[in-house]
């Protein structure tokens, strides 16, 4: 967020999160089978990350999934997990307890929960029934691909 802070000040979110969100979206990821799951090309992935480490993104992508790698990448590397590591036995212990999830999304610092819940509102996008049918991408397997790169 420092980093952006000059280009982009009133931005409560990360640039990189909501235009490679976006990007996933306006290339059709919501119907692309596997999307999140099967990998996009390393090359064009490295690509696009050395573009947007330069504020820029192409507007020649034609495979949702290269926008959709670089995000989870994104998540992966941050420094700090979106959910941060004091925050991990609750969340392991209380997974079927939807009352204690919402108290530990309270918990968070605000920028930790302005970007979880902004990934939780993208990826019900890709849960909606009439999406799945063609991703083959239901809640559980969103959660298996999306929450190791956010709680580890």
């Amino acid at each position: 967020m420092l980093r952006q802070q000059d280009m982009y000040p009133s931005s409560k979110l990360p640039w990189v999160q909501t235009q490679l969100s976006w990007q996933v979206l306006e290339l059709g990821g919501e119907q692309t089978e596997g999307i999140f799951r099967i990998p996009g090309d390393i090359d064009e992935v490295n690509a696009l990350k050395l573009q947007v480490d330069q504020w820029k993104i192409p507007n020649n992508l034609s495979d949702p999934n290269i926008p959709a790698s670089l995000l989870k990448l994104w998540y992966r590397e941050l420094e700090e997990p979106v959910i941060p590591q004091q925050f991990y036995k609750e969340c392991i212990c209380n997974y079927e307890n939807p009352d204690a999830a919402v108290a530990v999304v309270q918990l968070l610092p605000e920028l930790n929960r302005l970007v979880l819940c902004y990934l939780i509102h993208f990826l019900q996008i890709f849960a909606q029934p009439s999406n799945v049918g063609k991703t083959k991408m239901d809640v559980n397997n969103l959660a298996m691909v999306m929450a190791p790169n956010c709680l580890r």
